[in-house]
């Protein structure tokens, strides 16, 4: 088989697993519930509860600039549901059913990760109908606002591969959702998600201008125009968060992709 037919039948095949975790959601409902629900709760909780305490500066409102904070950290969130289907597909013995099946090795990755897209899409349209409502406005045109959301998605997509791998490494959902809260948690809280880059200092302010999640979070508040003025700062990740976001997705696929299904491999050879 060569080499395009090889990647030919990897998509067929995770499309297949994909539209499988998506059918899910009619069997255990509930996962769409936490889904949509839980980016409600955020943009409520830091719109009331923290807007009237941090500035961010500029003539910006504070519950217009926190909606890209919020966008950032619930993809980055809602990547661990990679690993955590992987952990609990490998519990119940389903990876096992689909060893016996003529499919790609890759086909479950690429089907669970793909899946998680959809989840993702649909927070994201949750969060800007919440965000509508609570006085968050797209001040660019509708270009601007599709590149920020598939940066968001891309992003999301990349470190959903990074889950996956972690949940073949520790095929177990308690544990994988707890070490996922523990990388996950301080990488989008020591970030510019909530608080002005500013309000931090040295070491750590230095930290959060290299941090990928800020770069996503920069980038879509620049395509969202929801800057309100506020300058970025001067090194070259707040410069370009784009590109500085872009290098992050391609650096991530590269290295976990093949890691992945490497580990997958290994996995179901057991």
């Amino acid at each position: 088989m060569s080499a395009t037919q090889a990647t030919a039948q990897a998509l067929a095949d995770g499309w297949v697993v994909a539209q499988r975790n998506l059918i899910k959601i009619k069997r255990v409902p509930e996962i769409l519930v936490f889904v949509l629900i839980s980016p409600i709760m955020f943009v409520l909780l830091f719109a009331y509860v923290f807007g009237g305490a941090i500035n961010p500066g500029g003539a910006v409102n504070y519950k217009e600039w926190l909606i890209a904070g919020i966008f950032a950290q619930t993809v980055v969130f809602g990547a661990t549901f990679t690993g955590a289907g992987l952990a609990e597909d490998m519990q119940k013995g389903i990876i096992d059913r689909f060893r016996s099946l003529p499919m790609s090795h890759s086909a479950v990755l690429v089907g669970r990760t793909t899946s998680d897209v959809v989840y993702n899409v649909l927070s994201l349209a949750i969060m800007a109908l919440t965000g509508l409502l609570v006085g968050w406005r797209i001040r660019e045109g509708a270009m601007h606002a599709l590149i920020g959301f598939a940066l968001l998605l891309l992003f999301a997509y990349a470190i959903s591969w990074v889950m996956a791998y972690v949940g073949l490494l520790v095929p177990s959902v308690d544990v994988i959702n707890n070490a996922s809260f523990i990388v996950i948690m301080p990488l989008t809280f020591v970030s510019n998600a909530f608080v002005p880059t500013s309000s931090f200092s040295g070491v750590l302010q230095t930290i959060v201008e290299w941090n990928p999640v800020s770069a996503l979070t920069q980038a879509s508040r620049e395509q969202f125009g929801n800057t309100g003025g506020v300058p970025p700062s001067d090194v070259w990740p707040m410069q370009h968060p784009e590109a500085y976001v872009l290098i992050w997705v391609v650096l991530i696929l590269v290295a976990f992709v093949p890691l992945s299904v490497r580990q997958y491999r290994r996995t179901t050879a057991r």
